[in-house]
């Protein structure tokens, strides 16, 4: 596994973790940096803060263009996993130029793949090729 798609993982973990507890998620990566720093005095991988950190800073705009092009399902329906998966995918998509569209969107079906349900990755495959296609067209501002 890369260091990217472990920054991912380990981002997604954060974002489930502040979900589920109600939380910010920037309360969770601190709590995660001092939990890691006294197991083995490493601090979380830089990928990690900055996917985090963008997650944080357009999840508002995110979550407008997965509810607008998700279809039959709201993202309160959406199990947890799926919803922050999808928000990161999201947000490598409109938001990461380095970061290749097929990248982002193949390691989004990665993790629904190993942490969801049978039917999740097909279901962000979708959702994420079909927010690519109409990308050019997206309003980022917010």
């Amino acid at each position: 596994m890369s260091a990217r798609s472990k920054a991912r993982k380990r981002a997604l973990d954060v974002l489930y973790e502040a979900e589920l507890r109600g939380v910010a998620p920037a309360t969770v990566m601190t709590q995660v940096a001092e939990r890691r720093n006294a197991d083995d005095g490493v601090n979380p991988h830089v990928y990690t803060e900055e996917l985090v950190e963008g997650v944080i800073a357009h999840q508002e705009r995110i979550d407008e263009v997965i509810s607008t092009y998700s279809q039959g399902w709201t993202l309160d329906r959406m199990p947890v996993i799926d919803r922050n998966v999808l928000r990161l995918g999201v947000y490598e998509l409109l938001w990461r130029d380095d970061i290749p569209d097929s990248v982002a969107i193949d390691e989004a079906v990665e993790l629904a793949k190993s942490l969801s349900t049978d039917e999740s990755p097909t279901f962000i495959n979708g959702l994420l090729a079909r927010i690519h296609q109409v990308r050019g067209t997206l309003d980022l501002s917010l």
